[in-house]
């Protein structure tokens, strides 16, 4: 018997119990693909992507599934953000600092040198301007962001000889994750490197870097960068609570039903909780671990942070001049900086400078 001769003498019911109806339910399944920035051997970062995807098939009853795929697969992992402008998949999974090159308004909506901490941004973002900001600006790159995860404050990095004054800044080849920084980094005599994470380590090993930042202690064990390098400085100025995006593309998420852009929304926010509460997790037993293994763990002098905050200024400035977009971002983004800045120096600061303190 044929579908219309079917429908005709049993009536929908009819239908249902035949089990005609799955072909209706296929074409009503989603299935996207993610292209991620990251190696898989980072459970954290790229596992960010992982859990997200996880929980949008759990709540949709796996009607709408996302297959993640790390850095290289589908495109070089600097190439996602022109994957997405381009529909060559519907989502990526990415940190915006990495696209600073097409404009520097990018930055902002990752981590600038001496910006906000975790907990600033996802104030910011969720309750100030930034997340309306920062999509209006996606939008002429064919793209919506959620916030894919946040790594708290990060580590300045690893280095090959002991950094004792900003003089040993001078000509230092560096690894550095963005463009923002590199600028700044350059203003104080270091030559940045731009250089995915995957390949760090080799770049380490060969002496074709000097130095390398990645993330923190949990990552940066697991690359194996303490083998290469003895000196591990903090903190990363540059990255003070850098937010890890999920970039979706415009018709991808327009497509969508209301029930979908909902469970999707949700994965987003769950996934990037659980990244930034997985690192606060695992940073102190893999720091300990690598002081065990001999690494020096050091602070950056203070005449290198005042170099690198005047430098910092600087190039924000010269981006005021030539990016309409970066002027009117930063300038939101500084007043809640300056107003987050004067609440934390009191409760939060004076809390953590007396529990510092502590035996425990």
């Amino acid at each position: 018997m044929d579908r219309r001769s079917l429908i005709k003498h049993t009536g929908i019911a009819g239908v249902l119990a035949a089990g005609v109806a799955p072909a209706v339910h296929a074409q009503a399944a989603v299935r996207w693909r993610l292209a991620s920035s990251f190696p898989k051997s980072l459970d954290t970062i790229y596992g960010g992507a992982e859990v997200m995807a996880k929980k949008v098939k759990e709540m949709s009853g796996g009607k709408f599934e996302i297959s993640v795929h790390a850095g290289g697969e589908l495109m070089p992992p600097f190439g996602v953000v022109d994957g997405l402008q381009n529909a060559t998949v519907e989502i990526g999974h990415t940190v915006p600092y990495y696209f600073y090159g097409k404009n520097p308004a990018f930055a902002i909506g990752s981590a600038i040198p001496f910006g906000f901490n975790a907990r600033q941004m996802h104030a910011w973002m969720n309750h100030g301007n930034g997340r309306k900001l920062m999509n209006e600006f996606y939008a002429g790159y064919n793209m919506t962001s959620f916030c894919g995860g946040n790594t708290g404050t990060q580590m300045g990095g690893w280095f090959r000889k002991q950094i004792k004054s900003n003089a040993d800044i001078k000509g230092l080849k560096m690894r550095l994750g963005g463009g923002l920084v590199g600028e700044v980094m350059t203003k104080v005599g270091a030559v940045p490197q731009s250089i995915p994470g995957g390949e760090i380590y080799q770049s380490l090993e060969k002496g074709t870097i000097d130095a390398a930042e990645w993330v923190g202690p949990y990552d940066d064990q697991k690359l194996g960068f303490n083998k290469v390098a003895p000196y591990y400085y903090y903190p990363g100025w540059w990255e003070g609570g850098p937010e890890v995006s999920f970039y979706v593309n415009t018709k991808a998420l327009g497509a969508l039903s209301a029930e979908n852009k909902t469970i999707l929304e949700c994965a987003c926010a769950f996934a990037a909780e659980d990244m930034l509460s997985k690192y606060d997790a695992l940073n102190p037993t893999a720091l300990k671990q690598l002081v065990g293994a001999g690494t020096k763990v050091l602070p950056f002098p203070n005449d290198v942070l005042e170099a690198a905050y005047k430098a910092s200024q600087e190039v924000y400035a010269a981006n005021d001049a030539k990016s309409p977009e970066w002027k009117k971002i930063y300038a939101d983004m500084r007043n809640f900086l300056r107003d987050q800045s004067l609440w934390f120096r009191f409760a939060e600061a004076r809390y953590d400078q007396f529990m510092n303190t502590r035996k425990l």
